[in-house]
């Protein structure tokens, strides 16, 4: 910016207008908090009259209210562009915005989260307002779990690039937020280690283990246990590290997975990756890294930090921004961590940076554009979701790629599943088992199985249904593989919700509920199933799934969840989770929704 002097609207914490060397003037009143805090996160504008009636519902003229709160902004935030009808509010330099820059934080690579302190409008209340009240409360946990996203990815970055006291710095923030993420303590325990600080490691594995125990009755992770002790498999002293060995490996390790020889195969990845650090060639140090991760990934269940670091080292052994298969790769499989560990914001920066260094290879993009229509489908964004599940089954089939098909027409069943689209779900699913068949692709045919049993469900079809969902979950729990055991057993307790048999129903539910899906997309469709079984069986249970529904869909910008968490609240009589329905509502495109709303609350979705 040239040495110019910012000017920080800060709305994390309590909310204020910073400038340096000066006390600049600040909005008076909390409704022009209010209305800058919802202006700044409606990145695609909002309707005059819309704000008017959500900030001041009980005004004799709203508009006019409104317009003076308008004026009062502009009167504080000379600079700041705040016009139109949707009314948009565009933040230049010399002014920065903490909680716009935290949602676009995948354009802002230089923003520092020690600087992100505190809850959005911290300190303000709006009982009088109580649909904006509810979409404050959800944007708190979005935007919190925004900022522990890019503490923890912050550190892990850190570490990467060898300056494991920042990592430790870093590390220690995240964990004040959260002292149980898993993966925030291994990354501590690790930078600890690098550090040369193995008695402090120790003492915070330690302290760690009495932590789960106490307060959660649970083990110590089993990832905090490994960061102290973990170690590079040791490659023959005798082997020389050049390319041709690292190749290899490489090349081993990838016919080791293809034959199911998954231990094996990740053995020989881990050696590649040991002779490539003893070589010169950085691009090949990502190279191996990245091939590892992904095997990790997709072949072993990882995701938690070992894997994110190693896709860290990738991108800072590969050097610069610019078009590289390796950088899309490692870019990609962050995007697809987000995705699964519910952090939205922080995904979509991922994949664009994915799509920006992907350019000129075709497959790549294929992937890329599969996880952002994942993302999109899960925050209810459907016609994105549609345009990029469907040009990425166009180009994986112009480069020959069966799965990357299969994959793709699978999520695109899905979607029109969840949009009540039958006819279209059911063929997308249909061919995406027949790509699964042909490709012997029996890991993920658990996934296709059971969204195609729950489109026989929906349309009333409930002996085929049964007998898909069935094999899903026979399928899912023999492979232990806990994101589709969840799908299946959420399957399970529908198709018993719709024979009226209620405990059964309840019993999937449990059974669901065991497992610990990484992807929280199923941990929330679970939770909304087992929210209306105990409100079919006026189960004291209700309440409980309702909040925890609602608190994980806030959390991780699944918005058509936090609409059905909220109708859920409604029929358990809260009264402002009733006039909050209708409103959120209106913002998702989706059939199904409005007409599932409008049955339950008598037109409310009207």
């Amino acid at each position: 910016m040239g040495g110019m002097a910012e000017t920080w609207i800060r709305l994390l914490g309590p909310p204020r207008i910073e400038s340096p060397g000066a006390t600049p003037p600040q909005p008076r009143g909390r409704k022009a908090w209010a209305v800058l805090a919802y202006l700044a996160l409606q990145a695609e504008g909002t309707g005059r009259s819309r704000t008017a009636a959500l900030l001041f519902p009980d005004a004799e003229d709203p508009l006019g209210a409104l317009r003076w709160n308008l004026s009062e902004l502009r009167r504080t935030l000379d600079g700041v562009e705040i016009a139109g009808d949707p009314l948009r509010m565009a933040v230049q330099p010399p002014w920065r915005c903490d909680a716009v820059d935290v949602v676009d934080s995948g354009s802002s690579p230089g923003l520092d989260p020690r600087r992100l302190d505190g809850q959005l409008l911290e300190g303000l209340s709006f009982a009088d307002c109580p649909v904006f009240d509810s979409w404050l409360a959800d944007q708190r946990y979005r935007l919190d779990n925004v900022v522990q996203s890019l503490l923890y990815e912050a550190a892990l970055a850190a570490l990467a690039s060898g300056a494991p006291g920042e990592a430790v710095e870093l590390a220690t923030l995240a964990l004040q937020g959260d002292p149980f993420h898993a993966d925030c303590n291994a990354v501590l325990v690790k930078a600890l280690v690098a550090l040369g600080e193995h008695r402090r490691a120790r003492e915070h594995v330690t302290k760690c283990g009495e932590l789960y125990r106490q307060e959660l009755g649970l083990p110590l992770p089993a990832e905090v246990l490994q960061a102290l002790s973990a170690a590079a498999p040791a490659a023959d002293p005798g082997m020389p590290a050049t390319v041709a060995t690292v190749r290899s490996y490489l090349d081993a390790g990838g016919a080791s997975l293809s034959a199911g020889a998954v231990d094996r195969g990740l053995d020989q990845l881990r050696l590649a990756v040991v002779l490539a650090q003893r070589t010169a060639d950085r691009h090949l140090l990502a190279e191996s890294l990245v091939t590892l991760s992904g095997a990790l990934i997709h072949q072993a269940g990882g995701r938690g930090a070992e894997v994110a670091d190693f896709l860290h080292q990738a991108l800072s052994a590969e050097g610069p921004d610019g078009a590289s298969r390796t950088a899309a790769a490692a870019y990609r499989e962050l995007g697809y961590l987000s995705v699964q560990r519910g952090v939205p914001d922080r995904a979509a920066g991922w994949l664009d940076r994915a799509m920006v260094a992907a350019e000129g290879f075709p497959d790549e993009q294929a992937r890329i554009l599969a996880i952002q229509g994942m993302l999109a489908s899960d925050t209810a964004r459907y016609a994105d979701a549609v345009t990029a599940l469907t040009e990425s089954g166009r180009l994986a089939k112009a480069v020959g790629n069966r799965r990357q098909q299969a994959f793709s027409e699978a999520l695109l069943g899905r979607v029109h599943l969840l949009r009540g689209e039958l006819e279209p779900a059911a063929a997308c699913l249909d061919r995406a088992l027949d790509w699964i068949a042909a490709e012997h692709w029996t890991a993920f045919e658990p996934f296709v199985d059971g969204v195609r049993g729950e489109a026989y469900l929906a349309a009333g079809r409930l002996e085929e249904a049964a007998e898909l969902i069935d094999r899903s979950w026979v399928m899912a729990d023999l492979a232990g593989d806990h994101c589709y055991m969840a799908l299946a057993a959420g399957a399970e307790a529908r198709l018993f919700l719709a024979h009226g048999d209620l405990v059964a129903a309840a019993h999937w539910v449990d059974r669901g509920l065991e497992p610990k899906p990484w992807y929280l997309w199923y941990s929330a469709r679970l939770l909304d199933t087992a929210a209306e079984v105990a409100i079919a069986a006026r189960s004291p249970r209700a309440s409980e799934f309702v909040e925890r529904l609602g608190e994980l869909a806030s959390r991780s910008g699944m918005r058509e969840f936090v609409v059905r968490a909220q109708s859920h609240r409604a029929v358990l009589g809260d009264e402002a989770a009733a006039q909050t329905v209708p409103w959120l509502a209106k913002e998702i495109d989706n059939p199904a929704l409005e007409a599932f709303l409008a049955q339950r609350h008598n037109g409310l979705a009207d």
